[in-house]
């Protein structure tokens, strides 16, 4: 019997794969494409995202082809610098392309251990007490059996339909084209003719890009009533000429797509031994870039609890405490995307709310909450009352003696960071490492760290603390 089945080989399904093989958890990704599309809707990861790949030892990966940028227009276009001194040692993003950040995890399952299979679709899911049976389309292979299946398909999910679980929302009501292609109007002209459309329609922008290829994207006429279809090429030209006035005389498209606004939630992220992360669990507006950073943050919540359900030792309540932590965060998002394509229509109180927006992100305190809340560095859960720290990732502090905190937490175990040097771990050494240091940057005695980074506790009392450990890293073994 296989651990876990992943069914999906996007970033959420194989961030979640080498979170699961950091714990030995026999892991099989299911892809039902036959190799990558090269389409690239996601463009680059945000400030939240970057420190998950520097806690795995990722981030120089995507920084040795990425460039970091740190630029305003994350909510409904509004272009304002970011604050000073965000609560992150990684004030910044990192823009890689959606195949790039696919290849570069995919590399990262694969030297785990990770077995990834493609051409398989899943079309038939059937679970009991014991595991979950996964059947495929012929010429995928035999029925496969496993203790949990994730599905992590995207928004048109066959886990989730499978499943029956609720996806409620609503429709999409305005649609946009997308695709790369090349052009043979001249930079400086398509540069001046951008800037001028842009003053009224978000929602256009021509983007050069590598070997003469620029990254298009224009408002669709109406909503198609098949969006699985690709646009064609006239279609784009037609658009360009509608709302930009000219086509650039685009030709040669590398890949051509269409998306809309379209915002839905599933109802449940986990029935028995099936669970939903990424664009399963959730769809919304591509405004803020948040889709493909909202799924590998699923995946990096989700992978240890997993791991630990497999490997025997979760406590009650761990494993579905995915739900309870995620499903606030994405609605959360959803909310955001709303209020963020709201503010990118061309309507007169559209405009008039963008204004306002405007001033308002001159406010400092405005300005932050809106970065970290797009950027995910401001998430909270709720563990309760106590420490100020408490529920939130603590960022990557320096220590006196040995370093980086992130560099510690490679290998995705809990962890101590004692200041005291009174505490101990060792009834839990296998699941969580006792680091002693000082940190000029920590505001507490200690801090219990969770395998993605939250505060689980903060004090300096042994016996408080023995009564968080159990909470999250299961029975003493020592």
């Amino acid at each position: 019997m296989i651990d876990v089945i992943v069914v999906g080989g996007g970033p959420t399904g194989l961030m979640l794969a080498g979170e699961l093989r950091l714990h030995d958890v026999h892991v099989v990704v299911l892809e039902k494409l036959t190799g990558p599309t090269g389409e690239s809707r996601g463009q680059g990861l945000h400030a939240r995202s970057v420190e998950l790949m520097d806690q795995r030892g990722l981030l120089d990966r995507f920084l040795a082809v990425s460039a970091k940028f740190q630029v305003g227009g994350l909510f409904g276009g509004v272009m304002k610098p970011w604050p000073d001194r965000l609560d992150t040692a990684h004030p910044y993003g990192v823009a890689t392309p959606q195949p790039v950040t696919e290849r570069l995890l995919d590399e990262r399952a694969l030297e785990l251990g990770a077995e990834i299979r493609r051409g398989c679709e899943v079309v038939g899911l059937n679970q009991d007490e014991d595991g979950v049976t996964v059947e495929l389309t012929e010429g995928g292979g035999p029925r496969l059996r496993a203790r949990y299946v994730v599905g992590c398909d995207g928004g048109r999910s066959a886990v989730r339909k499978l499943l029956g679980v609720g996806f409620p929302g609503e429709p999409s009501r305005v649609e946009t084209l997308l695709g790369e292609m090349e052009v043979t109007e001249d930079p400086a002209t398509i540069a001046a003719v951008t800037a001028e459309v842009r003053k009224t329609q978000l929602r256009f922008g021509v983007a050069p890009g590598e070997n003469g290829v620029c990254r298009v994207i224009v408002p669709a006429d109406g909503v198609a009533a098949d969006r699985t279809t690709a646009p064609t090429l006239e279609e784009f030209k037609q658009r360009l000429r509608a709302v930009a006035g000219t086509d650039f005389g685009v030709h040669s498209p590398r890949w051509l797509s269409r998306f809309g606004d379209a915002t839905r939630q599933a109802e449940r992220y986990r029935v028995g031994r099936v669970l939903l992360a990424g664009d399963a669990a959730h769809i919304h507006p591509p405004t803020g870039g948040q889709g493909l950073n909202l799924g590998v943050q699923d995946a990096f919540n989700l992978g240890w609890k997993l791991a630990a359900a497999v490997n025997g030792w979760a406590p009650d309540g761990l494993l579905d405490s995915y739900h309870a932590e995620r499903h606030p965060v994405g609605a959360r998002v959803l909310d955001s995307t709303r209020a963020g394509i709201t503010l990118m229509g061309t309507d007169p109180g559209a405009t008039a709310l963008r204004e306002l927006f405007t001033r308002l992100m001159d406010f400092e305190e405005v300005n932050r909450y809106i970065t970290e809340m797009i950027t995910a560095v401001g998430i909270r859960y709720d563990f309760g009352e106590g420490h100020e720290l408490l529920g939130r990732r603590l960022r990557d502090v320096r220590l006196k003696q040995l370093g980086r905190l992130y560099e510690l937490m490679h290998g995705g175990r809990g962890l101590l960071l004692d200041q005291t040097g009174r505490l101990s771990v060792a009834a839990w050494a296998d699941r969580v490492d006792h680091v002693v240091d000082i940190s000029e940057e920590l505001a507490a005695p200690a801090v219990l760290l969770r395998p993605d980074g939250h505060v689980a506790w903060a004090g300096d009392d042994q016996r408080e603390l023995l009564t968080q450990l159990p909470k999250w890293f299961g029975a003493a073994t020592g």
